[in-house]
């Protein structure tokens, strides 16, 4: 990372930030300081950072509200990192404490950041009450650019979660107009920089997802353009997870794009710049992000196999989940790690089926259940119900592999019959399809057998 990373590392190697900067790295009140700097700490550094400004907020400063706020920002970011939640109600708690001793500008701030900190629990966790809490905070905002593209943003997840692709859609064309604003505030505000791209990613993200889901390539390729825009204003080498973020949608968005065009070219495409992104975030500097990195590599090599019938590829989609899952294994409440151990799972069935090795598919077997045993199905039902899905179509492959069926088929009608009731519950119709046609076929082979 250059001579002024080394620097920074041996400055802050003890966790104790120099007298110019005390309570912050840099020089600068805490709210006007070039965040995107943090960048260069890892994980370690940046935890000592986040202890040192919560230090400084507790003693006492002239403007409490303000340390406050860079104390939430750190913890928020440590908790981004490493997916733990002690670390992110602290950020919540600073947000508080922020937001109770601010007005005006720095309040809009506080609350933006108690949302932000709700999302991001969200997305970890899938606790849906922390994505309501997040709507009710950004409800108490005046009417900034950062709060009303997090209320777009947040509209969005919601309208996605229901199939509710026009309402997806205007929900990203909502986030154009703040997201201009915004541009034209970084111009002179650094510490804005990195906020306004997120949002960038959050549209593109949102695009991306209609685009897959209604296969409109069209709107996938202009979230590709404006990834590719952002990705330029992006130095990797100061701004290395920015960097690898926007890699990662990319990324994923190639790989989608060659789904539902057949181009097999696009998802190669994919897997090097994934491949690539990788390169930006050692292991120790943000495990979360890497693992993330790791778990779509897995997605987009699974992707290739589907589309080439190469085993080979699956074999690679297995080794790159079982990097994500050597991270995640301490985190069993996480959202990836269920996605993680699904993936890894139909991998190795699609391995079976492709080389008739049923071993192959014991360990599939066995992985999922145990991903059943220890879930939560009442605070993450879709996600359990996934697994269901999955566990079902081992069952069929095992029948398709060996020729016979020694109740396999019976016992896939009763995960899909458990996956469809709760897909029903939730209004989600496309999965409540899907499993609805997956009974139908299997009971039509349990009667003709």
């Amino acid at each position: 990372m250059f001579d002024f990373g080394r620097d920074l590392r041996r400055r802050f190697q003890a966790g104790v930030a120099p007298k110019s900067a005390r309570g912050g790295v840099f020089k600068g009140t805490p709210v006007t300081a070039d965040r995107s700097l943090y960048e260069l700490l890892d994980l370690s550094l940046l935890t000592a950072e986040a202890r040192s400004a919560e230090a400084v907020a507790a003693r006492g400063v002239a403007e409490p509200a303000a340390a406050a706020l860079h104390a939430a920002a750190l913890w928020h970011e440590v908790a981004r990192r490493a997916g733990d939640a002690v670390a992110l109600r602290k950020a919540a708690a600073h947000a508080e404490t922020a937001a109770t001793d601010a007005s005006g500008a720095m309040l809009t701030r506080a609350r933006c950041e108690q949302a932000q900190c709700a999302l991001l629990g969200a997305e970890l966790f899938g606790d849906e009450g922390l994505t309501a809490a997040a709507g009710h905070m950004l409800t108490l905002t005046t009417a900034s650019p950062m709060a009303r593209a997090l209320a777009a943003g947040l509209a969005g997840r919601a309208a996605l979660a229901k199939n509710d692709f026009d309402e997806a859609l205007a929900s990203a064309q909502a986030l154009e107009a703040p997201l201009r604003v915004l541009k034209a505030e970084v111009r002179g505000r650094h510490d804005l920089r990195l906020a306004q791209a997120e949002q960038v990613a959050v549209r593109a993200d949102l695009l991306i997802a209609c685009g897959a889901r209604l296969k409109d390539r069209t709107l996938i390729d202009l979230a590709l353009q404006e990834l590719g825009e952002l990705r330029r204003t992006l130095d990797a080498a100061y701004e290395p997870l920015a960097s690898a973020r926007v890699d990662a949608l990319r990324g994923g968005g190639l790989v989608l794009a060659g789904e539902t065009s057949g181009d097999i070219s696009l998802i190669l495409d994919g897997v090097e710049l994934l491949n690539g992104a990788l390169d930006l975030v050692p292991p120790d500097h943000s495990p979360l992000d890497w693992a993330r990195l790791q778990a779509a590599l897995g997605l987009a090599l699974q992707s290739l196999g589907e589309a080439t019938t190469d085993e080979r590829s699956f074999e690679q989609a297995v080794t790159a989940l079982d990097r994500a899952r050597g991270v995640l294994t301490d985190h069993p409440a996480l959202q990836l790690t269920a996605i993680v151990a699904n993936n890894r799972a139909l991998c190795l069935a699609r391995c079976a089926e492709l080389t008739g090795d049923l071993a192959v598919l014991d360990a599939a077997e066995a992985a999922l259940k145990t991903e059943l045993i220890s879930g939560q199905p009442r605070r993450h039902p879709v996600a359990w119900a996934l697994t269901q899905v999955n566990l079902a179509r081992l069952y069929e492959a095992r029948v398709e592999i060996t020729g016979r069926d020694k109740g396999q088929r019976a016992a896939a009608a009763i995960a899909l019959t458990a996956a469809f009731d709760v897909f029903a519950e939730e209004g989600l119709r496309s999965l409540a399809s899907m499993a609805s046609d997956s009974l139908e076929r299997l009971r039509s082979g349990i009667s003709a057998s």
